[in-house]
């Protein structure tokens, strides 16, 4: 079971990386531990989007083969904030491999997505899955592309329909040409540009939307 959560608080970018923290889980039957922070890796990042009255700190993301309710408390006792859900993981473009809790070397950006009012599920999901995800993998220069769809939450708190997680160059913070991989090519960028919001905006990705800019770690347990 993939369980994935939001986080709020200070001082996440040390305690989230705890050893006592690691520990603690694997306990509880968890085999590995995802952390997407905003730190100083990503602080110059221009794109940011956030539907809450503070900004998300960090997204966690972790594998067990228990229940919830220990790995929520746990992470209860590192934030002031805690939503989460259970997901259904899919990965269009497999992130690569780095070294047990070393930093990916990558802008990891995360998008909360939730579905229009005007579109039944099963219609937002194939428009997702099979309509914008090639849009998106054609126009953006991305080396990660993990889509997280909610099965259910396991917190109260704003509803979610899905995380998702792209990894891009860390030029990508600050370059729109290295964001959507267009050179030094400013029509193409347009073109690109325009490409991706059309299909953006037909699943309703646009509105009520946070992005949230980390730098991302993996831990085995």
């Amino acid at each position: 079971m993939k369980l994935m959560y939001a986080l709020w608080g200070a001082d996440l970018d040390e305690r989230l990386h705890a050893a006592e923290l690691r520990h603690r889980l694997a306990d509880i039957g968890a085999t590995e531990w995802q952390v997407n922070v905003r730190d100083v890796e990503v602080a110059a990042a221009q794109v940011r989007h956030s539907t809450y009255d503070e900004p998300i700190a960090a997204i966690v993301s972790v594998r067990t083969g228990g229940g919830h309710e220990a790995v929520t408390a746990a992470l209860t006792t590192v934030s002031t904030e805690v939503n989460g859900w259970i997901v259904d993981e899919r990965a269009p473009i497999v992130p690569p491999p780095v070294e047990n809790g070393v930093r990916t070397p990558a802008l990891a950006n995360f998008a909360l997505l939730r579905i229009p009012a005007e579109l039944t599920r099963e219609e937002w999901l194939h428009r997702w899955h099979d309509l914008h995800t090639p849009v998106a993998i054609e126009t953006q220069d991305t080396f990660g592309y993990v889509q997280n769809t909610v099965l259910e939450p396991v917190t109260e708190g704003r509803r979610v329909d899905a995380l998702v997680e792209e990894l891009f160059p860390m030029a990508a913070m600050t370059s729109a040409h290295a964001f959507y991989g267009a050179g030094d090519d400013d029509a193409e960028l347009q073109r690109r540009v325009t490409r991706m919001m059309e299909s953006v905006v037909s699943f309703g990705a646009h509105l009520d939307l946070d992005l949230v800019p980390t730098s991302r770690y993996v831990y085995k347990l």
